[in-house]
């Protein structure tokens, strides 16, 4: 944590700054010396400290200053110093929060308790007039027309949400339906059912995509009073990087998030009924839409991986709703780039290019080495995620563990002879398949 040279100040006025936090969360266990030690610099400083998880008459407290001060009491640690209130901490809110105590030693800040908290009463004199100091605190947010205030401290959540976004995207199963459903309406012939179907299909399957994450956001938001949920969900999306790391090397071997076999039958069958639809405009979409909802109930067990993840990360962050809305819209944008190039290369060449398997294990690894250091990070210190630096390292360490992997695996150890999992196997079953099917040739 940086920490801003010591400051000594006239305290020309009482700063009374409100601490709301909880037992086992971490961003208040790193804020906690933070505060100790603003309160030694500024003597005129007084903390007062709010846990909500045990104690509620404390979360009656929390959500009654949240009330008088035009917020939704959603998330701890939230700080609130006169009129300005922070909801999470990072090394940007500490600069922020001690800007504001230094503003309001020198000019004056109104209590936030007086009225709401029984036996505060009397407030400090204050000044109303806008302070140089306070200008600076207030420059990391900036008001855009028709969206409200954005807060721009938390550059480093764009960043991790356009990456994860991006990865999410080349999700297996996802590409595999769409390189099918592709290569199936290329035997029409016609642009129009390729573009309808096509369109279709990734419409509805987003769509559903943002009401599962939207659902997930909701029920972590809900239920962030309870430090250990984070810690739950962490574990959960490391589950499913283990076992998407497994399936590049024992592909569908035991237990697997990849569409089973025996379901494939039934989606090729959905598949031929679209077509089947023939060529009313209304029939074509609404065969679409049945195709699209049931593909992504099949689905979820396989992409569910990284939407945990996200909206833990997001949740841990305690983000205002504008927030999440723009985060996910960044984030849907992202995640539909793979399967738009995909859809509009095949609507203009009328050629589609069907997912292997090979191509699946690399994304697998790809995919599970990232969900596997983000759910590590947000176990140990979910903190690093607050700054955009240390994100970008985090993502850059991942992305280079799933090349070193790849590396060694398909380079480095079959040159001693060394062969580990079935994609080996597969590929000399694909060459005998080939041979055997050349001598059928020479013999006819």
């Amino acid at each position: 944590m940086v920490r801003a040279a010591p400051v000594m100040q006239q305290a020309d006025h009482s700063v009374y700054l409100y601490f709301f936090w909880g037992d086992g969360c971490p961003h208040c266990a790193h804020q906690k010396p933070f505060l100790e030690e603003l309160a030694e610099r500024y003597p005129n400083l007084e903390v007062l400290a709010f846990e909500i998880y045990n104690v509620e008459a404390n979360r009656a407290v929390f959500m009654n200053m949240a009330s008088a001060m035009g917020f939704e009491a959603r998330g701890v640690p939230t700080t609130i110093i006169g009129e300005r209130y922070w909801v999470g901490f990072s090394d940007v809110t500490a600069q922020e929060i001690e800007a504001q105590v230094m503003a309001c030693s020198l000019s004056g800040c109104p209590d936030a308790g007086v009225g709401v908290i029984p036996g505060r009463e009397a407030a400090p004199p204050s000044s109303d007039a806008p302070t140089e100091s306070g200008a600076e605190v207030a420059a990391s947010v900036i008001t855009v027309p028709l969206l409200g205030t954005v807060d721009l401290g938390a550059q480093s959540l764009w960043v991790s949400t356009a990456l994860i976004g991006f990865v999410d995207g080349f999700n297996p199963c996802s590409l595999w339906v769409l390189s099918i459903l592709i290569a199936l309406t290329l035997r029409t012939g016609s642009r129009r059912k390729i573009f309808i179907i096509g369109l279709t299909f990734i419409t509805v399957t987003a769509l559903v995509y943002v009401l599962f994450i939207a659902g997930l956001f909701t029920m972590l938001t809900f239920i962030s009073f309870l430090g250990w949920i984070q810690a739950a969900v962490s574990l959960l999306a490391l589950f499913f990087a283990l076992i998407n790391i497994k399936d590049y090397f024992w592909y569908k071997e035991g237990l697997s998030f990849t569409i089973d076999d025996a379901q494939k039958p039934g989606l090729y069958k959905r598949m031929r009924r679209v077509l089947q639809a023939g060529d009313s405009l209304g029939a074509l979409v609404i065969a679409t839409i049945g195709l699209a909802v049931g593909v992504s109930l099949v689905e979820f067990s396989c992409t569910a991986g990284f939407p945990v993840l996200w909206t833990n990360l997001v949740a841990a962050q305690n983000v205002t709703p504008l927030t999440f809305v723009l985060l996910l819209l960044l984030y849907m944008l992202i995640y539909q780039i793979d399967e738009l190039g995909i859809f509009i290369v095949a609507v203009v060449t009328l050629r589609a290019s069907k997912l292997e398997e090979k191509h699946g294990r690399i994304l697998k690894l790809i995919g599970g080495t990232l969900m596997l250091t983000l759910a590590a990070v947000m176990l140990i210190n979910p903190a690093l995620m607050n700054d955009l630096r240390s994100s970008v390292i985090i993502f850059g360490v991942a992305f280079g563990v799933a090349l070193l992997i790849l590396l060694v695996h398909r380079v480095v150890l079959p040159r001693f002879g060394i062969v580990i999992g079935t994609e080996a196997e597969v590929r000399s079953g694909r060459r005998s398949k080939s041979k055997r099917r050349r001598k059928r040739v020479s013999h006819g």
